[in-house]
Parts: structure tokens; C-alpha cells; sequence
């Protein structure tokens, strides 16, 4: 297809665009945004914000904002908006720590659920492709509860559980290559085993339909910085299952997870519900931050945003098959939209000095050792003239052989 035949459909898909005027909530430019999976746009509900909070809740009332600004109830309230994007009714997300301190909050409950079910639950599977913070979290984990660590590729698990596993800490995409596994399948098998399943969102959240609630999952974690838009370093969230919340047991009981934090007493006793996973006193301007952020989905559906998701990645593939000669980049994303996220990674020579010079060039995507590009589609702010754009400049930048 020639490139004016690409251009006019890209002008087309983006005139029926039923997520366009999602843009205008955002502060962008003239570059190519294609690095959402890393950290997302400024929502422009933000700035006027956290100035308020900084202005008025902080500089006029202090410390009576725990109170009369509602900071002290921040990490449920918010936590009942991420929960509406991953399909967890409220009163089972709590935001706040990061996605770190939450697996190991997550990883270490979940066996001690287990175990209660039978001490010779003594394993942990983990995505052996995880991110590697998951990695490190889930030995330290094992280490501390007397299990082994067992890595298996995600689509795996099924087949790998037994007798012996207490816990599989999964990541819901991968984040190299945006493949998306399956949770219902992979949730059901180590269920039926008798274990629980930990689920890893970063790279889902904000991006497409989770279903906590309707496939069981027993706990969740994930960022807020990707697709959710809450700002670098915004905090993470925590799901607990209602069925689990009195058996949640985390290694971290800090005050703000007492039942009665202000009573200053010597001895723990948890707190009901989701605020079980509160440790420590919450980090209140990036909170609030990513509650302002997090206003641009309350006109949204979640299958609006899969239905675009899928659409750009497929545009995506299209242009540059068309663009790029042969041979000169792999797809490693997979092509059937049931095992794919909202990323598309491409292997190449020179992957570092590709991205570089696609930067310089004003497409920024990111750039994973040895060689892979990486590309993410925030549907909420991304076009289709954008991304057969991104296309042209990929062809353009990519060594020419010989």
C-alpha cells in the first residue's frame, strides 16, 4: 500500500475515533508519544491540582486536612477508582507504597494463606520472564517463608503446579515483549491445585479488561506511572480479594494499618478490609496527583479503550511491514489480539542507536537490552496519523544494508 493510501486511512480511523477528544485532557506536543508503558502523559487536570493541594489543604489548614481534605480516607477512595479499571468492586484496592513493596506485601500474605491450608505448601512459582524487581521480591520471599523458588515461563504454571505450591506470582503482559497471558486460565489451574495466584498489572492497568473480581484472582498488584498517567513515582495499589481480607496477614504492619492507628497501642491488631495493606503514613501530593489523573477515565470504558488499544497496534504492525524493508525488524509481539497487550516490540540491529535516533527525530519510544525497540499505545492520547508517522520515521532511521 503507498504511503499517501496509509496516510488517508490513518486520517480516517482517526476522524472515528470514538476516544479523540480524550487528547485535549492531556499537555502534549508535536512529538510521538510512544513510551506511555513507561510513563505517561500530563493529564492537565493535574497541575491546578496539586497546586490547590499545595496552596490550600498544605499551606492554609495543615494538619486539619487529614481530616477536612480527606487525606487520611485517600488511599481507599482512590484506590475504589483504580479498582473500577481492573474490574474490583470497591472496598478491595488500596493505593499507596510502590509496586515493589506491594509484591512483597502480596507474595509473602498469599503464602501464609496458603500454608494454613497445609505446611507442606513450601513453593513459590514465578513468571520466569518477570520484570526483576518480581524476581528478587519473590526469592527474598521464599527465603523468609521457608519456600523455594521455582521459575517457569507464565504459560507454563498451569502444567507446574502441584501438591506443593503455595503461591505464582504472574505478570498479566510481559513487558519486553507484550505478550498478554492468560489470567482466567492460569488464576483457574493454580486455584485448582490449591494455591493462590499474585497478578502483576503494570502493564495491563489503563490498557485493558482485568476481570479481577469475575476470574477469582486472590491478589494484585501494579503501578499507577503507566497507563493510569499518575506521574513518576506515583504510588502503586495493592488488591486483596474480600474473601481473603481476614486471613491477610502482611509482613508489614505498619500504624496505618491498625485497626485503631491513633490508639498508639503496643500490640497489632489489623484493620478491616482493604486497609490491611496501608503500612505507613501515605505520600499525599502524588496521591492526590494521581487522583486528578485518574478523573479522565470517568467517561470511559475500559472495552473502548482495548477495542483502540488493539486497533493501533494492528495499524502499527501494518505500516511498518509496509515501510520497512524486509528482513530488517521482528516483530516479537504476538500477532493474535488474545495474547497481545498495548505495546509492540520490534527486534533489530542497533536497537539502542535506532531509538536514539528515533528521539532525536521526535518518536520516543524505549529501547530494552540487547535489541529490542519498544513502542507502547495509550489509546486515550495516541493517533493513527501519529503511528503510521512513527512508521515512516523508523524506515528513515534504520541502517540501510550494505
Amino acid at each position: 500500500m503507498s504511503r499517501s493510501a496509509l496516510s488517508d486511512e490513518a486520517a480516517a480511523l482517526d476522524a472515528a475515533d470514538r476516544l479523540r477528544a480524550k487528547r485535549d485532557a492531556f499537555i502534549l506536543d508535536d512529538v510521538i508519544y510512544l513510551d506511555g508503558n513507561s510513563l505517561g502523559a500530563l493529564p492537565r487536570a493535574v497541575p491546578p491540582r496539586l497546586a490547590e493541594v499545595v496552596a490550600r489543604e498544605w499551606g492554609e489548614l495543615r494538619i486539619r486536612s487529614w481530616e477536612e481534605s480527606g487525606w487520611w480516607t485517600a488511599p481507599e477512595r482512590i484506590g475504589d477508582r483504580v479498582g473500577r479499571l481492573v474490574g474490583a468492586a470497591p472496598g478491595q484496592v488500596v493505593v499507596g507504597d510502590s509496586t515493589s513493596v506491594n509484591v512483597f506485601k502480596a507474595v509473602v500474605a498469599a503464602v501464609r494463606i496458603a500454608q494454613e491450608r497445609g505446611a507442606h505448601r513450601d513453593q513459590i512459582l514465578v513468571d520466569e520472564a518477570t520484570f526483576p524487581t518480581d524476581g528478587y521480591i519473590a526469592e527474598s520471599a521464599a527465603r523468609m517463608t521457608g519456600c523455594t523458588l521455582r521459575p517457569v515461563a507464565a504459560g507454563d504454571v498451569p502444567g507446574a503446579v502441584g501438591a506443593r505450591t503455595a503461591v505464582a506470582l504472574v505478570n498479566h503482559v510481559d513487558y519486553r515483549t507484550g505478550r498478554l497471558h492468560d489470567l482466567p486460565g492460569i488464576t483457574a489451574a493454580v486455584h485448582a491445585a490449591g494455591g493462590l495466584v499474585v497478578w502483576d498489572l503494570c502493564h495491563s492497568a489503563g490498557a485493558l479488561p482485568v476481570g479481577l473480581d469475575a476470574h477469582g484472582v486472590d491478589l494484585a498488584v501494579g503501578c499507577t506511572y503507566k497507563y493510569l498517567n499518575g506521574g513518576p513515582g506515583a504510588p502503586a495499589y495493592l488488591y486483596v480479594a474480600r474473601a481473603h481480607q481476614p486471613r491477610f496477614d502482611s509482613p508489614l504492619p505498619g500504624w496505618n494499618s491498625h485497626a485503631d492507628p491513633f490508639g498508639m497501642a503496643s500490640a497489632y491488631t489489623p484493620a478491616e478490609g482493604s486497609a490491611r495493606g496501608r503500612v505507613g503514613t501515605p505520600d499525599i501530593l502524588s496521591m492526590l496527583a494521581l487522583e486528578a489523573a485518574l478523573e479522565v477515565w470517568d467517561d470511559v470504558t475500559i472495552e473502548d479503550v482495548r477495542a483502540k488499544s488493539l486497533a493501533l497496534t494492528d495499524f502499527f504492525l501494518r505500516c511498518v511491514e509496509d515501510h520497512v524493508p524486509a528482513g530488517r525488524v521482528q516483530s516479537v509481539t504476538p500477532a493474535a489480539h488474545t495474547e497481545r497487550g498495548s505495546q509492540v516490540a520490534l527486534r533489530c540491529a542497533d536497537a539502542g542507536e535506532v531509538m536514539a535516533e528515533l528521539t532525536r527525530r521526535g518518536v520516543v519510544g524505549d529501547f530494552r537490552r540487547p535489541d529490542v525497540l519498544r513502542f507502547g499505545f495509550t489509546p486515550l492520547y495516541t493517533g493513527f496519523a501519529e503511528v503510521e508517522r512513527a512508521a515512516r520515521v523508523l524506515a528513515d532511521v534504520l541502517p540501510k544494508e550494505g
